[in-house]
């Protein structure tokens, strides 16, 4: 056997006391993200549902809707509402920008580590970038 052979690194399942300092790539982050993004999306569709029937459904009842942002709802304060509606833009956006990463890896077949690095990066970087301009709008920074 040579030496090569013996200093060779094997690589095995992490153990679930190891998970705090593993680092995964920027794609495996995206990737978990985009699960993610696509249960909260799941989970936040009768809130959704719930948005688009009231703004929709009158001027009155567009004006409770508006209003919510404003006082809150059932005991929720108005702050909490936002933060809702904030997760959910970075869940939607999150999940469209890396579902069209993935159609495009795939309708290109460019699935090289360098490509899939930079992509990851952009996917991140775009998803929070939009989150963070459309958060100000939603908290009345402009």
């Amino acid at each position: 056997m040579t030496d090569s052979a013996k200093t060779r690194p094997v690589y095995r399942n992490i153990h679930i006391t190891q998970i705090v300092g593993y680092r995964l790539p920027p794609a495996g982050i995206v990737s978990i993200l985009h699960r993610v993004s696509g249960v909260v999306l799941f989970v936040l569709l009768p809130f959704v549902v719930w948005m688009l029937d009231a703004s929709l459904g009158s001027e009155i009842s567009y004006d409770g809707f508006t209003n919510v942002f404003l006082a809150g709802v059932a005991g929720l304060p108005a702050w909490f509402v936002k933060l809702v509606v904030l997760g959910l833009i970075w869940a939607y956006l999150h999940h469209f920008i890396a579902g069209v990463r993935h159609l495009w890896m795939d309708a290109t077949h460019s699935v090289s580590k360098a490509q899939g690095h930079s992509s990851a990066v952009f996917t991140l970087g775009l998803s929070i970038a939009l989150t963070l301009v459309l958060g100000a709008k939603l908290f009345g920074l402009y």
